[in-house]
C-alpha cells in the first residue's frame, strides 16, 4: 500500500493519496490538483478513483477537475446528486485499486450525503485498515449538524442521524483502525477538534467526549448541538459550487494574476466597482494603503475570513500584494470559490507611492497609552471584536462585543462621529475590522497595537462574564 496525508493548513484540510499495484484513489482533494496528479506520477499510480466524502462548504475541491484530467471517475454518496457524471456509492458498495479494498458506508449527520470510506490491504493482513471519515468523525469531535447548505432537516435530526451513524457503523469497527478526517483544528466544521490529524479508532472511543460508550442519543445531540455559532456565510455557496461544477483553476488564475500600473489599477476599481484586497502583512498595511482598500492578510486565516467577510462570490476583486504572493493570492481565493480577482498592482504599494496616488492610513495606539487614559477615567468606545466565546471568557470592562464574523450586520450600531479603538487577541482581526469600518467611511478609527495578555499586564480592568452591552454579542 501507498498512503499519503496532504494537510492544508489555511483551512485545516486533510486529502489523501492512496494506492496499490498502479491505481490509486484520492478523497476529499483540495481545487489546486497538481500536488495529486505529481504525487501519482512519481509513485507509477494511475488515479482511477476520486472519492469525496460529502459536498464539502468551507473549501471548493478539485474532484471535477481532477476526474477531467486523469480521467478517474468521481464518486460521492448517493443523495448528494452532483450536477456532472459520477458513481453514486451506497452503503456497502466496493471499489478495488490494485489489492485495496474500499468500502462505502453511508454516514448522515454532517450532510445527508455523507459517507465513510474503509481501506483493507487485502495484500497485507498486518496493515490495520484506514478509515477515511470526512466530516462524520474528527480527531477529538464529530461534524458539526447545523450547516447551512443541509436542506430540510434540523440539527437535532441531524445529530440523531449522525449518532446512528456512528453507532451502528464505524464504532464497530476494530480498534486497531486508523482514522484520518478531513479537517484539524481551526476548521469551522467541528467545535472542539485535536490538533492531532490522525488517531486509531480505540483512541478516540476512548478520548473523545461524543464518544462516550454511556452517552444516550438524547444526550449526544445536545452536546453536540450547544454552543454552535453561526456557519460563515459562504459555506451554502461553496456546497452548491461542489454540486454543480465550477472552472479550471489555470483560468481562473489566468484571469486574476494580470499586473496594473497604479492608473490602470484604479481604472479597472472604478469600471469594475471591484474590491481592493490588500493582503500585506498587518503592520505594513496601517502604515498606507490604497483608499478604500479591505486588508485579510495572507500570514493569517485568510481564505476562511475572505469567506466570511465578502458575501458576493461573483465581487470583482484587486489585490496589493507582497512582491511575489500575487499569483498565490488569487489561487488561495479560488480555494474559496473567490474566482473573479481581475488583477493585481504592479510593483505593489511601493509603485502606489511612488506613482503620487493618494494614500490612506489607519491610526494606532499601543497598550500602555490606552491603559493610562483608561486609568484617567476617559470615555472610550472600545470594540471588542474578537469571537463570542473569547469575549465571554474573558473581555475589557466597557467594552462593546462587534465580532468580526458578523461586522457586515452591526454597522448601523455604531456612529460615524463618535471614535471607536478597536482589539482583538493579537492584531491580525482587529485591523480587519478597521480597514473595513474605514472602507465604510467610519474616519474615527484607531487599531489597539497589542495582544489581549499585553492589555492584561498593563493593568486594564477585564472581567469574566457577559456585560450588557449597547452591541448585540452574537449577530
Amino acid at each position: 500500500m501507498y498512503f499519503k496525508q496532504f494537510y492544508l493548513g489555511c483551512l485545516a484540510h486533510a486529502s489523501y493519496l492512496i494506492g496499490s499495484e498502479g491505481e490509486a484513489a484520492v478523497i476529499d482533494p483540495q481545487r489546486d490538483i497538481d500536488q495529486y496528479m505529481k504525487e501519482a506520477e512519481r509513485e507509477g499510480l494511475r488515479i482511477k478513483y476520486v472519492i469525496e466524502t460529502h459536498l464539502h462548504a468551507d473549501f471548493v475541491s478539485g474532484h471535477k477537475e481532477l476526474a477531467e484530467k486523469t480521467g478517474a471517475e468521481i464518486v460521492f454518496g448517493h443523495s448528494a446528486q452532483a450536477a456532472f457524471p459520477h458513481i453514486a456509492a451506497k452503503d456497502g458498495d466496493l471499489l478495488e485499486i490494485g489489492s485495496i479494498e474500499l468500502k462505502v458506508f453511508e454516514t448522515p449527520g454532517h450532510t445527508p450525503e455523507s459517507i465513510s470510506i474503509l481501506a483493507i490491504d487485502k495484500a497485507d493482513s498486518d496493515r490495520p485498515p484506514i478509515l477515511f471519515t470526512g466530516d462524520t468523525l474528527f480527531i477529538g469531535d464529530v461534524g458539526r449538524p447545523d450547516l447551512v447548505g443541509v436542506k430540510g432537516f434540523t440539527a437535532q435530526q441531524m445529530a440523531s442521524m449522525m449518532y446512528d451513524s456512528l453507532h451502528d457503523k464505524l464504532l464497530k469497527l476494530d480498534d486497531s483502525v486508523e482514522v484520518y478526517p478531513a479537517h484539524g483544528a481551526g476548521s469551522a466544521c467541528g467545535k472542539n477538534m485535536s490538533s492531532e490529524t490522525w488517531d486509531t479508532l480505540g483512541h478516540q472511543k476512548a478520548t473523545n467526549y461524543a464518544l462516550r460508550a454511556d452517552m444516550t442519543r438524547d444526550e449526544f445531540i445536545k452536546e453536540v448541538t450547544d454552543g454552535l455559532q453561526p456557519p460563515p456565510q459562504y459555506f451554502a455557496k461553496n456546497a452548491k459550487i461542489n454540486k454543480s461544477g465550477y472552472e479550471s483553476i489555470d483560468v481562473v488564475i489566468k484571469r486574476g494574476a494580470i499586473p496594473l500600473s497604479p492608473r490602470a489599477f484604479e481604472v479597472a476599481a472604478n469600471e469594475h466597482d471591484a474590491l481592493i484586497l490588500d493582503v500585506r502583512d498587518k503592520e505594513e498595511f496601517v502604515k498606507g494603503f490604497v483608499p478604500n482598500s479591505v486588508f485579510i492578510g495572507l500570514d493569517g486565516s485568510f481564505a476562511p475570513w475572505v469567506g466570511a467577510l465578502i458575501p458576493d462570490l461573483q465581487q470583482p476583486i484587486l489585490i496589493v500584494a507582497p512582491e511575489g504572493k500575487e499569483e498565490e493570492t488569487v489561487l488561495r481565493l479560488a480555494r474559496v470559490g473567490y474566482d473573479h480577482a481581475i488583477g493585481y498592482l504592479q510593483g505593489g504599494f511601493a509603485a502606489w507611492k511612488a506613482a503620487g496616488e493618494e494614500v490612506d492610513t489607519i491610526e494606532a495606539l499601543d497598550v500602555p497609552t490606552l491603559a493610562a487614559m483608561m486609568k484617567s477615567g476617559e470615555k472610550l468606545h472600545i470594540l471588542d471584536v474578537r469571537k463570542p466565546g473569547e469575549w465571554s471568557a474573558e473581555h475589557v470592562d466597557g467594552a462593546s462585543h462587534f465580532p468580526l464574523d458578523f461586522i457586515n450586520d452591526h454597522m448601523s450600531e455604531i456612529n460615524r462621529d463618535d471614535t471607536y479603538y478597536l482589539h482583538c487577541r493579537s492584531g491580525y482581526r482587529s485591523t480587519i475590522a478597521a480597514s473595513i469600518l474605514k472602507s465604510r467611511g467610519f474616519e474615527k478609527i484607531v487599531d489597539v497595537v497589542g495582544t489581549f495578555e499585553d492589555m492584561i499586564a498593563a493593568g486594564i480592568p477585564t472581567t469574566d462574564y457577559v456585560c450588557p452591552s449597547t452591541l448585540k454579542s452574537e449577530g
